[in-house]
């Protein structure tokens, strides 16, 4: 069975059952399951702002994405649970949208295992959630910086006995405005109708003028 059926398999099993353990690629080792954040240092402060990765098609920066709403969620494409399901239940809240408001909204998945999650990966795996989503990747200094300046924790996890390693990492799902602010974030595996309801909320001609810090 090809990798492309294994994960719409994925896909179908986290919409019917949020929360299940998932399997993207048959061949990734899992680790015991540990709730979000679990063993991992407390992140900094987050300030945001612009950054530049790659995905497939080439760099992409944030700044592109002037006047859309944007998602951004660190994870990685061999993450046996959490991503999927937060992915699901993002690509759920994004289906849940009008088509003139899913036209403002972008949602870019941050590799945090750029060792293993080429460019070309994350083109398969990222839009099989939703085609709105693109999988980006860096060196591995540059998604510590922009980890970093979002808030965002990982950790690489060796399994003991085999060749492989996890990688634990946190889970919010962080909201950019229209004008490039980071203004707040929705916990792991927000239910769809949150999702959308945040998306609208910074959507409105109103949020422009809305200063507040990031929650």
């Amino acid at each position: 069975m090809s990798n492309r059926l294994l994960l719409a398999v994925v896909i179908l099993l986290a919409a019917a059952s949020i929360g299940l353990a998932l399997f993207w690629n048959p061949t990734a080792t899992t680790a015991p399951f540990k709730p979000p954040h679990s063993a991992l240092p407390a992140a900094t402060a987050p300030t945001g702002g612009d950054f530049t990765l790659r995905a497939a098609t080439g760099p992409v920066s944030l700044k592109d994405y002037r006047g859309k709403v944007v998602l951004l969620y660190f994870g990685y494409t061999y993450c046996p649970d959490i991503c999927p399901t937060s992915l699901t239940a993002t690509a759920q809240g994004l289906a849940s949208l009008a088509p003139a408001e899913l036209a403002r909204v972008r949602t870019i998945f941050v590799s945090v295992d750029p060792e293993r999650d080429t460019p070309e990966r994350l083109k398969e795996y990222a839009p099989f959630f939703h085609p709105s989503i693109i999988g980006v990747t860096g060196t591995a200094a540059e998604i510590a910086d922009v980890a970093g300046r979002y808030g965002a924790s990982y950790a690489r996890q060796q399994i003991t006995g085999v060749a492989n390693y996890v990688v634990d990492h946190s889970a919010l799902t962080y909201v950019i405005a229209p004008d490039g602010r980071l203004v707040g974030s929705l916990p792991h595996a927000a239910p769809p109708q949150q999702v959308a309801a945040e998306i609208r909320k910074w959507l409105s001609p109103s949020s422009t003028a809305n200063q507040g810090a990031p929650q």
